[in-house]
This record gives C-alpha cells, structure tokens and sequence, in this order.
C-alpha cells in the first residue's frame, strides 16, 4: 500500500470476468470498500467488453505487464497459471497482490490469511498474500474458536462442494445438463469429467497415484496446519463435487484434547466472528446449500456428539457456506479492507 493512507485506493481486479471477479465487484460495493479507482482486467477476448461499478460503467482492459501501474491492491483469480506470472509484476509495479489461487498458499514467505483467524499475519506479507482454497476456509472459520480453547488434534472432514468452485462454465454446465437431463436429452460434459446433473463424484483434481488423495484433499491438509500454526494436528479428508450451484457444505467431527461438550460447542460458536448457528433438532433444520447462498457467515448446526469415541472428546457437525462469498470474494475482500490498517501501523 502506499504510504498515503489518505487517498482512496486504486483497485484492480484480474479475471472480472469470471464468477469470483462478478463477486469481487458486487463485494466490493456492497461493503462499501474505499475504491478511488477500479481496474477491470481480463484476458484478450473479453477487452472492450464493459461491467458496472457504482453507477460507472469500467471498460475491461486486457491484462498486461503494464495493467499495474498506479494500482495500490490486486485482487486476482484467474488461475495459479496467470497467478505465477502477473502477481509478481503488479508487486513490482508497487500493488499488494491478494491472491485467490493456488499459486503462493504454501509459499512460507507468503501470509495464507483468514481474517477471523489470523489476520495479524497481513503485516508480513512481501506483496503477496494468498486466499486460502475454499473447503478449508469452510471448515476452519468455526473449528478455529473451538481449538482456541480446547486444542484440536484430529480433524475428518467430508466435503459436498459446488459447481462454482470449478468457475463459471461448471455452474453454466450443471444448469444446462441438468436442462437436458428433464427434458430427456443426453448431454456430454464438456467442463467436468463426469455428468453432473442427478450426480455426484469425487472432486475433479488429480489423484496422487501413491497416497489416493486428490490435490483439494491434500491442499485441505496443508493449509489447515498453515493457518492453525499446528503442524501437529491429523486430517483426514474426502472431497466430493455435488449437483450445487454456489454453496459448499461439510460434515466435520473433531477430537479435542480435552473433554467437549456439544453445549460448550454451540456457546463457543454462538459468538465466533463469520458464524452462525442454524441447528434447530425439533424442526430437522439445519444447514444447507439455499440458505447459505448469497450470505457472508459460515453455517453451522448438526451440532452433535461423536458417538463412535466415548472418551467425550469428539464432536459432529455439518457447515455450509458461499463457495463464492467467504470460500473465495469474501474473503479477499476481508484482507483488502484490512490493508491500510495491518501495512500502516
């Protein structure tokens, strides 16, 4: 950031044309984020076309070696490719780069930030800071203030994630297979490996041959011990893609160290920052994908104990929230706003 603290930034945002660049946008605004200037950054094929910001109609540049040049935040997801090659220019061009890909998460050098979690780790940054990956960011936003108070040694999780997290063509191609599926037409995928509508399958990263993971399985495990400073804590992971539009959900159950209660689980959560609590037993409402869309807060509810450990020290539960929002815009924003008063102090 620069040193004027004063004057409104300039932001730019790389791939404003994909679904997390929409949300950027409609975060942006809708948090009333000091913006002086915004730059809209695509590849070749969407320049000239336009998006709206604030009653301003921003026509969208293509991204070059030169699109940085007076920008003080870059808010990029376009891919860990364009990630690897364009975020160090902008930092050299003077930009604090605010990454949403896969590119920098494990880099030791670059902070990997949830602001309710660690948010103090912003000031280390070198100009890059990286967003965490979407599953993780689900789970970790409510299990973080149960291992602050009673440490969390082993994690498994089960995720149930959206057609968003693979972008925009995956969530056009669940509407459009799901379409043909009704009206009795075959319809060949063209962006996921297997048909989606009426289906679910294991998520769409490559598998290492020698362990069985995925690469979000895996990435799961190492940003988890990244962001929770804890090298030391278990993770089991199974990561599925579902027939969903925009909402990832998880089923998760913990071991603590010490004994933990399902009552001192729901007081520890009925206060934590980016959570709420829709556990409701009487009513078997709890959370789910059309509640979670369009929110900014983690969902959790399904608050249960383990009943397969009877030590007392395991808890169940199942968490839903925007893969577009808190799993990805959200998120970057958060750090955004943060900037000026993590850099300048």
């Amino acid at each position: 950031m620069p040193q004027d603290s004063t004057r409104d930034p300039t932001i730019a945002i790389v791939g404003v044309t994909g679904a997390v660049g929409a949300e950027f946008i409609a975060t942006l605004d809708r948090r009333n984020v000091r913006v002086g200037k915004l730059k809209a950054l695509a590849s070749a094929r969407s320049a000239g076309q336009t998006v709206s910001f604030r009653g301003q109609t921003i026509v969208i540049e293509e991204l070059n070696e030169r699109s940085f040049e007076g920008v003080d935040i870059a808010l990029f997801s376009a891919g860990s490719g364009i990630s690897k090659t364009f975020a160090p220019i902008a930092v050299r061009s003077g930009a604090v780069v605010v990454d949403n890909s896969s590119a920098f998460r494990m880099d030791p050098n670059v902070p990997l930030v949830i602001p309710e979690i660690n948010a103090r780790r912003i000031r280390d940054h070198k100009g890059i800071i990286a967003n965490p990956n979407c599953a993780a960011i689900t789970a970790l936003v409510p299990l973080w203030p149960i291992h602050q108070r009673n440490r969390i040694k082993r994690v498994i999780i089960s995720t149930y994630q959206a057609a968003s997290g693979a972008g925009a063509a995956a969530m056009d191609e669940l509407v459009q297979s799901t379409r043909a599926n009704l009206n009795g037409q075959v319809y060949a995928p063209k962006v996921m490996p297997h048909p989606f509508a009426f289906n679910l399958f294991s998520h769409n990263t490559a598998i290492d041959p020698d362990t069985g993971y995925n690469d979000e399985e895996t990435k799961v495990i190492k940003e988890t011990r990244k962001i929770f400073e804890d090298e030391g804590i278990a993770i089991g992971v199974t990561c599925v893609r579902v027939p969903v539009l925009r909402a990832h959900c998880e089923a998760i159950t913990f071991e603590c160290e010490k004994p933990i209660t399902e009552d001192e689980v729901r007081r520890i959560l009925a206060t934590a920052p980016g959570v709420r609590v829709v556990d409701d037993r009487a009513n078997n409402y709890f959370p789910m994908p059309v509640d979670a869309s369009g929110q900014d807060d983690v969902l959790v509810g399904r608050i249960r104990k383990d009943l397969s450990d009877p030590s007392g020290h395991s808890i169940a539960m199942f968490v839903a929230a925007d893969q577009l929002l808190k799993g990805a815009a959200l998120n970057a924003v958060q750090i955004a706003e943060l900037l000026p008063e993590q850099v300048m102090a």
